[in-house]
């Protein structure tokens, strides 16, 4: 008989994803609201609480062997709060392709679950990063993840990342994000403020105008876009080049990230301005 199977609660949806892929639904004892993924099998497993707030003596109270978390989805206090009562915190925060498939490969060996052969397609999409022939550039990309006032990513994230193995180029890469609310959205006010999280800067739409870019994504998470936005945009750019998606294509890391580089490689193509 072998060791027994290690019991693991997920506080992140993409990683709820992927140890059920890696090693089956059984081995989950705990997730989140916003573990969703797979459906029809993650509905069985109870919920903890939401990404940023669990609950923290219900997680502690399951006695998982393994607790999965995120640097940025999971809210710092209580995951500290769980490191400090010496419950078995994995902690990840996968910013490039690269990162996703080292955290597949680490995620692998802490389940014990030996699948190489997933590990090996995701590191075979990840080496598919040249330009379709046909393509004289890559379209210029702009994606809001979120709206009043608007938000998106700089090329320091794995939102970013994904784009560029996709084909695309983010619009708002080199664009930091600027504190107070008034020098983000006015970029003439006011240097960079020190010492914080410059990766997702705000933004007007003027701004977004001025950059130009060929197609823009919405998707549905974190910020829930509809068709009225996407008839807000295409009306403020002049093109119809504006597409509703899968936020999960582009945030959710492990398992999902070489079918979502796929995906998005098409949808580009679909959209391709030239």
């Amino acid at each position: 008989m072998g060791p027994p199977r290690m019991r693991v609660v997920s506080l992140v949806p993409s990683e709820t994803e992927s140890v059920v892929v890696l090693a089956g639904i059984e081995r989950l004892i705990g997730r989140t609201d916003f573990c969703l993924e797979p459906v029809g099998q993650i509905e069985a497993i109870p919920s903890v609480g939401g990404t940023k707030r669990f609950d923290v003596e219900r997680v502690l109270s399951l006695a998982p062997d393994l607790i999965l978390a995120n640097q940025e989805e999971n809210g710092e206090r209580d995951v500290k709060a769980l490191i400090a009562a010496g419950a078995p915190v994995h902690l990840s925060f996968p910013r490039s392709l690269e990162d996703s498939c080292a955290y597949l490969s680490e995620l692998d060996a802490l389940l014990g679950s030996d699948r190489s052969d997933t590990i090996a397609a995701a590191e075979a999409v990840l080496r598919e990063t040249d330009l379709p022939a046909w393509r004289a550039r890559a379209p210029r990309v702009a994606v809001p993840i979120w709206r009043d006032p608007f938000m998106t990513f700089d090329e320091h994230t794995f939102a970013s990342a994904m784009l560029e193995a996709a084909g695309g180029e983010n619009a708002f890469s080199g664009r930091a994000r600027r504190y107070p609310l008034a020098a983000d959205l006015d970029p003439a006010r006011a240097p960079i403020e020190t010492g914080k999280d410059t990766r997702y800067p705000r933004f007007a739409m003027d701004e977004l105008i001025a950059r130009a870019p060929d197609v823009v994504l919405l998707p549905d998470e974190p910020f829930a876009f509809g068709p009225q936005h996407r008839h807000e945009l295409r009306s403020a750019l002049g093109h119809d080049r504006v597409v509703l998606m899968s936020g999960k294509d582009l945030f959710w890391y492990g398992v999902r990230a070489a079918g979502a580089v796929t995906r998005l490689r098409a949808l580009l193509a679909s959209l391709d301005p030239d």
